[in-house]
């Protein structure tokens, strides 16, 4: 295990070290800056998804889609973020309470 630990860890290390030493007119291409402005908006909705459809091993349908699908409507009216989280706390409160 530790030697996957390890072996994780120099990956990483090395990932980011072959960054660091592009050149700039790579990074400067502009597929290269769409693509880097949309791997955190992709990597977010899959852990949205896990932890909404998720439980354990499984998939389950539960209150928490409720909660997702109020954020969802709530951001789409562009309703202040505050309101959209604690409305989808409740929203899926109140589901699981039924």
């Amino acid at each position: 295990m530790w030697t996957a630990v390890l072996l994780a860890g120099v990956g990483c290390y090395l990932l980011k070290l072959a960054g660091l030493s592009l050149p700039e007119r790579v990074l400067a291409h502009p597929t290269v800056e769409r693509v880097a402005d949309l791997i955190p908006v992709a990597l977010l909705a899959a852990l949205v998804a896990v932890q909404v459809f998720s439980s354990g091993p499984e998939l389950r349908v539960d209150a928490r889609v409720l909660g997702l699908g109020f954020a969802v409507v709530a951001l789409l009216l562009r309703m202040p973020f505050l309101v959209v989280v604690v409305g989808a706390a409740v929203v899926a409160a109140g589901a699981r309470l039924v």
